[in-house]
């Protein structure tokens, strides 16, 4: 066998090198990605880890009609950790790292907001799946929004609260923005109608308990208390309001399979609330059936379907752009929501501020498990 000069050998190496740096990229064309930031820990973990079983089966339901662009189809999820700086490193991380044109999530205002706001800037198409805020219509040009925002849920809820009967009210929430967007637009809203917050606390996350603020609330004396909280925070409130007493009066729970992702049955028992629309019609019974068929079990919150809506949608515009550069997304979601896409949280028209236009809403009670009234 001749023997290979300096020469050759070197040429050899630098062609093995670039086969070996090309396979990568080569293997990375192979499946085309979005993004997906979930509180799969911290206080929302019970909430991101069912937004993440939907996301799963949207992926699994897109890949059986073929995938995107006749590729694989996949969205790579990060963990907040229920933490805006961790949101916003995940986001960075899916943007610069992964180059995915499209970033849905997270979960609470406090750190969707921050997180988008990067999005938005670095002309990433952001589609919000839960966060209630008034601020996410400010966000920007390529950001989109599934859900009913907190002044619409407020008008929704405070006329729910006041037809139920109650109208000297006491009201408690996480001092946040989305806290403080609830008690401020209830109050208006409620005020409009005649009824009174006779008492309102508005609580630190992250604490071993709450019986100061609910005690500080009690002494109201109100006809019914209204409250919002995160899966775990809420878990402790409801627990603490069982012990003091509390629930001789009703309680109300603004975004209900949230406040009690977490809450022991027996304890969440008999409270009212309301939500966000969560399925809808044929589309949101094939969901429902495919959901419990893969995980064995139903959704624990109203949630999941604006995920799965947003990959869906996602995923098909990036068929109908026929590309995934993330400005021909952002245009062909425009037009899918023109003509009003058949999502299973029902139908989904943006307005011209890529708004959803009549988000759906649900009036709620808990019996053994969150269920219409």
């Amino acid at each position: 066998m001749p023997r290979l000069t300096r020469r050759q050998i070197s040429t050899a190496a630098a062609l093995a090198l670039g086969l070996a740096a090309a396979l990568p990229a080569a293997h990375a064309q192979e499946t085309i990605n979005m993004g997906a930031v979930l509180s799969l820990t911290g206080a929302n973990a019970t909430v991101g880890e069912d937004v993440r079983r939907a996301v799963a089966l949207a992926v699994d339901k897109v890949n059986a009609d073929g995938g995107v662009l006749g590729k694989k189809f996949n969205v790579i999820i990060e963990d907040s950790g229920g933490n805006a700086t961790t949101a916003l490193n995940a986001a960075r991380k899916l943007v610069s790292v992964d180059k995915v044109p499209v970033v849905i999530g997270e979960y609470s205002s406090g750190i969707t907001l921050p997180m988008a706001q990067y999005l938005v800037k670095e002309g990433v198409t952001h589609i919000n799946i839960a966060s209630t805020s008034v601020k996410v219509r400010d966000l920007g040009a390529s950001s989109f929004n599934l859900i009913g925002l907190e002044d619409k849920g407020n008008q929704f809820s405070s006329k729910d609260v006041w037809d139920l009967g109650y109208r000297n009210v006491a009201m408690i929430a996480p001092n946040n923005a989305y806290g403080q967007g609830v008690v401020h637009g209830f109050k208006t809203e409620f005020e409009k109608l005649g009824g009174k917050i006779i008492a309102e606390a508005l609580y630190t996350a992250g604490q071993s308990t709450y019986r100061r603020e609910l005690q500080q609330l009690s002494r109201s004396n109100p006809d019914a208390y209204i409250y919002t909280a995160y899966g775990q925070e809420s878990a402790v409130i409801n627990r603490e309001a069982v012990e003091l007493g509390l629930r001789d009066k009703p309680f109300y729970a603004i975004l209900i399979s949230m406040s009690l992702s977490d809450t022991a049955p027996e304890i969440a028992k008999g409270q009212l609330g309301m939500e966000v629309g969560s399925v809808y019609g044929d589309a949101g019974k094939a969901y429902t059936a495919a959901f419990t068929a893969k995980y064995k079990e139903g959704m624990k919150t109203s949630y999941t379907g604006y995920a799965y809506d947003a990959v869906l949608m996602t995923a098909a515009a990036m068929n109908k752009a026929k590309s995934t550069d993330t400005a021909a997304v952002q245009a062909a979601l425009k037009e899918i929501g023109k003509g009003g896409y058949v999502g299973v949280t029902g139908p989904i028209v943006f307005d011209n501020d890529r708004q959803r236009i009549n988000p759906p809403y649900a009036k709620l009670k808990f019996d053994g498990k969150v269920v219409p009234r």
